[in-house]
Formats: structure tokens, C-alpha cells, sequence
């Protein structure tokens, strides 16, 4: 009979974007290659990353740094608004904020988010078929490190809102057959120097 093994997601957000967002920019070219470098020793199995260009430069450029690895392109790791939720549910001090920020988006948008961050559970989230544990990593966007980040600790599906993930960090979630996710590395940056950490994050949240 066949087990249940767990799951290691290695999780980041894609490398500084340039202003119009069509790519990276040479920081963020510098950031994907070292996080490459980071994952070597790790036995990945795949890349899957978003269809948008500084997604898709990421992940490659993550790959000229290991032996082989897959890549595999997932509209289900692209950039959406996973969950929208209702002002009852926002916290009163932030629920204007919160409100405002997500009124851009249109009809369309919120209709197809939710069902790829629906997806993106069902792909990238929890133990899997057989005796040996699998590595993936998943290069996406700020929005659905998020999303994925609150769901492995069971917060309410507001909670997405306000997890800022910065350019090129790594997290790591273990789904483990037999217990709750783990999350057991959040938003490093170990790999790169002072100058490239923190792109991606408000100025306000600067350490």
C-alpha cells in the first residue's frame, strides 16, 4: 500500500521588478542567481513559477544554478487577489485601507483569483503520494506568498492581507502527513547582501 509522504514547498517572490513590472531588474537578475545558488544542495524535483516575465526570469535564472531541475509554468503561482474579503471581517483600524487597496481590481479579477488561489492549494499544499518526501519550489508574488503562508497557519482568509514577502527571500513550509504545516524558514534573505534585501517591502518596514 502506498504512504503519505510530506511535502517540503520552498516558497519566494520573484526578483526586484522593473518600474513597468515587463521583467527584472539587474538587482533582481543578482538576487535570482543567488537564491539559485542557495537552493543547490536542495533536492528539488521542480520549479513551477507565474506566466508574468519577472516570474518566468526568476525561475530560470534559479535554474542555470542547479543540475536539471524542472520548470513548469502554473497560472495557478501568478499574481492575483486570492480572497476578498468583506469589511465585517477586516479588523475596523485597517478595514478602510484594506478596502480601498483592493477596490482597483475588476469584476473579471475578482472572480478568477479566488479560483486559482483555490488551485494553488490544491497543486503546491500538503503531503503527497508515496514513501519519499518531495521538494518543490513555487516563484510567484507577493499576494499568494501570502495566501499560502496563512492558510499553512490556519489564519482567518483576511490574513492574507498585510504578509509581505520581500524580492528573492525563501520560505519554507513543511506539509507533514501525520501533523499541522510547518512553517519553518519565513522571508529570509541570508543569501543576499545588505544592499539587495528588503526590495519589495513598504519603506516603513526597512530593518
Amino acid at each position: 500500500m502506498t504512504g503519505m509522504a510530506a511535502r517540503y514547498l520552498y516558497l519566494t517572490r520573484h526578483g526586484e521588478a522593473l518600474p513597468d513590472e515587463s521583467g527584472l531588474t539587474e538587482a533582481g537578475r543578482r538576487q535570482a542567481a543567488l537564491l539559485g545558488e542557495r537552493l543547490r544542495t536542495v533536492p528539488l524535483t521542480a520549479i513551477h513559477h507565474g506566466p508574468l516575465n519577472r516570474a518566468q526570469q526568476t525561475a530560470h535564472l534559479v535554474a542555470e544554478q542547479l543540475d536539471g531541475v524542472p520548470l513548469r509554468c502554473s497560472d495557478a503561482a501568478g499574481d492575483y487577489v486570492p480572497y476578498l474579503p468583506t469589511r465585517e471581517e477586516l479588523p475596523p483600524e485597517a478595514a478602510d485601507a484594506w478596502i480601498g487597496f483592493l477596490d482597483p481590481w475588476t469584476a473579471e479579477e475578482r472572480e478568477q483569483g479566488p479560483v486559482l488561489a483555490s488551485a494553488a492549494l490544491a497543486r503546491f499544499t500538503g503531503p503527497v503520494n508515496g514513501d519519499v518526501p518531495r521538494h518543490e519550489l513555487v516563484v510567484t508574488h507577493n499576494f499568494l506568498a501570502g495566501w499560502l503562508i496563512r492558510a499553512a497557519l490556519d489564519a482567518p482568509k483576511w490574513r492574507w492581507l498585510g504578509i509581505n514577502h520581500a524580492n528573492a527571500a525563501l520560505t519554507v513550509i513543511r506539509y507533514s502527513p501525520d501533523r499541522p504545516p510547518a512553517i519553518l524558514l519565513f522571508n529570509d534573505t541570508g543569501h543576499l547582501p545588505t544592499d539587495l534585501r528588503w526590495t519589495g517591502f513598504p519603506q516603513e518596514l526597512h530593518v
